[in-house]
């Protein structure tokens, strides 16, 4: 019998490898959150950074037969893709009349031929009652090389009702005027007139990638959040530390935020103080959602308490029984979380946060997070931040707003603030 040449064997060998090798849903494939947001709501309760939305863009505070185009980032990049939409606090069913994703070129223009359809159950529209989330059909997308960011494209038809959405992005998207219909499939983004800094809707990103890929969950506030980051920059202290484990580790890890600004642990601000909606859903409430409904999720990385103490007065005490608690169901999830202690506040003229007492309560939940011997790790943010001379308040290099270079608000650590905080993690807490 004649010796079969390499073609014959190579057709041999690809008749014996299974299909599934070659599917989307490999053995060696998994839905991994590549980004993510806290839904809060209903907008426009929250915090607005940067460009504030126009009250035009969304009169009534509802939409009204109009397109979005919502900008994010993945921290890890594939070939299929799926968009998870929120409802969580609306009043109303929310329909969406239409989705696509593409890659965005600049602003509101995309990549010409990147544009991709949604479906929803193979449909193009989907209702989203009250409370609940929903996720698209995968849809093939290769972004290609240089890409940076998706553009996530809604048609919202008729009148909406309250919309849930994230208030600080951080990131500019952009809407079109009511009532200019759906103009999702437009590559180009002329039809996009308004900017915002805040993502409606869109809650998640999910991506097809190795089966080893670990999802770290950034859990907290305002400082995890993003406040004094760079506009569209990507440099919160998350952004720096999904850089570094990769440059350590390769594309295996996927960092996604789940930070919400004034969030607290288990206390509420004191309606005196104006908005107790804004803050979004205390911690442990919000975890079942914002943590375990992250698709691979294995580490959570926590930073918060600062609001309880300097926003709404609380103790130490109820702030560290608070930890435990989440602590424990974190846990009892088989995932690992490491705690981040509280960086200082004094000299801030909000609330309490300049406060000597709220500087000694801050010492205490750190004294636990260091030591209590709760948390699988601990990233000490607190010595990455601090003033050496004056201990409870940030290093002034660190108290620059990045964007101006004029003086901060002793709160929220600027952009060197955010890189000396990714560099205080130990990678090693992480295989």
């Amino acid at each position: 019998m004649d010796r079969p040449n390499r073609r014959t064997l190579f057709l041999l060998l690809a008749l014996m490898i299974p299909a599934s090798a070659f599917a989307g849903d490999s053995r060696d494939e998994k839905w991994v959150a590549t980004w993510s947001t806290s839904p809060q709501g209903p907008y426009p309760i929250g915090y607005t950074v940067g460009q504030p939305l126009m009250s035009y863009a969304l009169p009534g505070d509802v939409a009204h037969e109009q397109s979005f185009r919502l900008i994010v980032h993945p921290s890890v990049w594939g070939e299929s893709w799926r968009i998870r939409l929120s409802n969580n606090f609306g009043t109303a069913p929310i329909a969406i009349g239409h989705a696509y994703i593409g890659v965005q070129k600049t602003g509101s223009t995309l990549v010409p031929g990147t544009n991709r359809d949604l479906r929803f159950g193979g449909r193009r529209s989907v209702t989203i009652p009250v409370g609940a989330e929903v996720f698209s059909d995968p849809v093939e997308l290769d972004a290609g090389r240089g890409a940076e960011a998706l553009a996530v494209s809604l048609y919202a038809p008729g009148t909406s009702g309250a919309i849930t959405f994230h208030a600080a992005a951080f990131t500019t998207s952009y809407i079109s005027f009511p009532g200019t219909g759906d103009h999702t499939a437009a590559e180009k983004g002329d039809v996009y007139s308004n900017s915002t800094t805040s993502w409606y809707w869109l809650d998640g990103l999910e991506v097809r990638a190795d089966s080893d890929t670990h999802v770290v969950v950034a859990f907290g506030d305002s400082i995890t959040d993003g406040f004094f980051s760079t506009l569209n920059g990507e440099d919160r202290w998350a952004n720096f530390l999904d850089r570094r484990l990769k440059a350590k580790f390769g594309s295996r890890f996927s960092v996604v935020n789940e930070a919400i600004g004034g969030n607290m642990v288990v206390a509420v601000r004191p309606a005196a103080q104006g908005c107790t909606l804004c803050d979004g859903e205390r911690a442990f409430i919000r975890l079942d959602r914002d943590v375990f409904g992250q698709a691979g999720v294995r580490t959570v990385v926590w930073l918060e308490g600062i609001n309880d103490i300097g926003g709404a007065g609380t103790t130490a005490a109820p702030v560290i029984e608070g930890m435990k608690t989440v602590i424990s169901r974190v846990h009892a999830r088989g995932l690992r979380i490491i705690g981040a202690t509280l960086t200082p506040s004094s000299g801030t003229a909000f609330g309490f946060y300049g406060s000597a007492v709220t500087n000694a309560q801050r010492n205490l939940v750190n004294e636990f997070i260091r030591h209590g011997g709760w948390f699988d790790g601990v990233v000490d943010f607190d010595a990455a931040t601090r003033d050496s001379a004056n201990p409870s308040f940030l290093l002034p290099a660190f108290n620059l707003q990045s964007t101006t270079g004029g003086m901060g608000d002793f709160l929220h650590p600027s952009r060197p603030g955010f890189v000396a905080m990714a560099n205080a993690f130990d990678l090693s807490l992480f295989r």
